[in-house]
């Protein structure tokens, strides 16, 4: 419940109805990726859906791995996809592989084979092709579509024995060749590959399609409600027909239902796409914090709270849409404002002396780590004569509403005192390299001064106690789209990256890995738990503290 409204959605409402009909008893649903690359935000979606919904109904929810195609899977996504949604905080009740299947799979196949409804096809890949027509041209039946029952047993047995080569034979489904859906064409069913496959090792040299093979996977394991992207809506068909064919499943078998895949701006969520950012050492690998993958937003700092709110907040709909970028930013802020302590550190620093202030003399002054969360207490900030502050901060001829450091001019350093800037010294290019200020000691803290008030408030870091860190200040890998249909290789940012020198609060040193900071009118920044040393961490900026996202009242 949000603001005492029912939340729904159209699948929910599916389920509703079904339930309430008697038709299913029972909710169940599975999260199926294929183990060829690591997840990213995309399939947080879908693992959001298919895990709430079953939730919602006190339902199950099964983690299987689609792993029917060998020569592109690999143990180490096997493993990075069960940590992710892990640290997304879902639990699945069964951990399964679609390879635990193939020998169930290849008996339906059988079965097929044996009720003239399937047939071992000679032609090749592109002759399949062109035979299976288009939209607007009927099919042409490969001539080896009726061979005879026994005939078909006999090859489809020696394909299993390895006998042919890659691609020499195929099994097709016999549905319609002029079906008005191209994908009930007499889709290949099995297709040959001497691959080694990472849980079934040399004993297969034939898998299914994720066509033939999802439908009866579904069925094995239970699922009631095979919840997955659009993409599939046109071959919900070839489900359907798969399960209506075999005897196993005639009388209770799952329902595909389709749901609009996540499409973020400027955000190329595609394994392909990003495989080759690495390949080409434009990412330094999948947990790159410029790449939409959760271990690279794990490393960027985004949590999962962040991610689950988006999802929910996106909602789930039936029509293709693009989310903006500045959704999921604000998600991100909107989950780290109130757990995150704010501390201060200076990206672009120029020197500030107290010329009235005690030489050697550090003072340490009580500043609270979140003003909207009094739980996470206070800390003690060290003061001294020599300070560093942002460069922007100050401005030697500042324009109209500068209300920031500038000769003659006073502020406020944030949780310390009012100074004023006397003077500045210039190097011999004319850059300024120290403003010398005054302070007034009665404006400590800020507290009982009411003779004068100033408008203008910025941070600091005392120069002899601060800590210098490396910060990395990333913006989006991608430029937007300008409507040309240029390559994304062309849309590549070459400030998607940049890297500073932090001159932080020596309270840094001892961050951990993972630990998200608000630095003070910088934006959020991450402990970079790759490149972290103790006593030495780098620091990932989540997300800026400027928004452009206009939340909706």
């Amino acid at each position: 419940m949000e603001d005492g409204k029912k939340i729904s959605n159209f699948i929910w409402d599916f389920i509703d109805e079904e339930l309430a009909q008697g038709i299913r008893d029972n909710v169940y649903t599975r999260f199926p990726p294929e183990p060829n690359g690591y997840l990213h935000i995309g399939h947080a979606k879908a693992i959001y859906i298919n895990f709430t919904t079953a939730q919602k109904y006190n339902g199950k929810t099964n983690l299987r791995f689609d792993d029917t195609n060998p020569a592109k899977e690999d143990t180490e996504f096997v493993e990075s996809i069960q940590q992710d949604i892990k640290w997304l905080g879902y639990n699945w009740n069964k951990l399964c592989f679609g390879s635990d299947y193939f020998h169930q799979t290849y008996l339906y196949a059988i079965e097929l084979i044996k009720k003239g409804l399937a047939y071992v096809d000679d032609l090749t890949a592109e002759d399949i092709k062109n035979y299976r027509g288009t939209l607007v041209t009927q099919g042409i039946e490969s001539p080896y579509r009726n061979r005879g029952v026994e005939e078909n047993l006999e090859l489809f047995t020696q394909m299993k024995e390895g006998k042919f080569a890659d691609g020499e034979k195929v099994l097709r489904a016999k549905i319609d060749m002029n079906s008005p859906n191209v994908v009930l064409r007499d889709p290949v069913i099995y297709r040959i590959l001497h691959a080694y496959h990472h849980n079934t090792k040399d004993e297969w040299c034939i898998y299914p399609l994720y066509d033939f093979a999802h439908p009866i996977q579904d069925a094995i394991e239970g699922v009631t409600y095979s919840l997955c992207s659009l993409e599939f809506e046109n071959n919900r068909p070839l489900y359907d027909w798969v399960l209506n064919n075999l005897d196993d499943f005639k009388k209770v078998r799952p329902r595909q239902i389709e749901f609009a895949r996540l499409n973020l701006e400027n955000t190329v969520m595609s394994k392909r796409f990003l495989k080759r950012l690495i390949d080409e050492g434009i990412a330094d690998g999948w947990d790159d914090p410029r790449l939409p993958t959760l271990c690279g937003l794990r490393r960027r700092g985004v949590s999962p709270d962040a991610i689950r709110n988006f999802c929910e907040a996106i909602g789930i709909s039936k029509s293709n849409s693009e989310v903006e970028f500045a959704l999921f930013e604000h998600m991100i802020r909107d989950d780290l404002k109130p757990k995150a302590n704010r501390v201060m550190a200076v990206l672009d620093p120029v020197k500030v002396v107290i010329t009235n202030y005690e030489k050697d003399k550090i003072e340490y002054l009580p500043i609270s780590n979140n003003q909207d969360n009094e739980e996470l207490g206070e800390r003690m900030v060290p003061f001294g004569k020599e300070l560093y502050i942002e460069r922007e901060d100050f401005m030697e001829v500042p324009p109209s509403k500068y209300h920031r450091l500038y000769p003659g001019n006073e502020v406020r350093l944030m949780g310390a005192y009012f100074i004023k800037c006397e003077n500045v010294i210039k190097d011999n290019d004319g850059n300024i390299i120290q403003i010398n200020c005054t302070y007034d000691e009665k404006t400590k803290n800020g507290l009982g001064f009411t003779e004068r008030k100033v408008k203008g408030t910025i941070h600091w870091v005392e120069a002899t106690t601060c800590e210098k860190f490396k910060a990395n200040l990333y913006e989006q890998l991608l430029l937007d789209d300008d409507g040309t249909d240029k390559d994304y290789m062309e849309r590549i940012n070459p400030q998607s990256l940049k890297e500073v020198t932090a001159y932080c609060e020596p309270c840094l040193k001892d961050a951990n890995a993972g630990e998200v900071f608000q630095f003070v009118r910088n934006g959020y920044f991450a402990v970079d738990s790759k490149a972290s040393e103790q006593g030495m961490p780098v620091f990932n900026r989540t997300v800026s503290l400027k928004s452009s996202y206009k939340v909706s009242q």
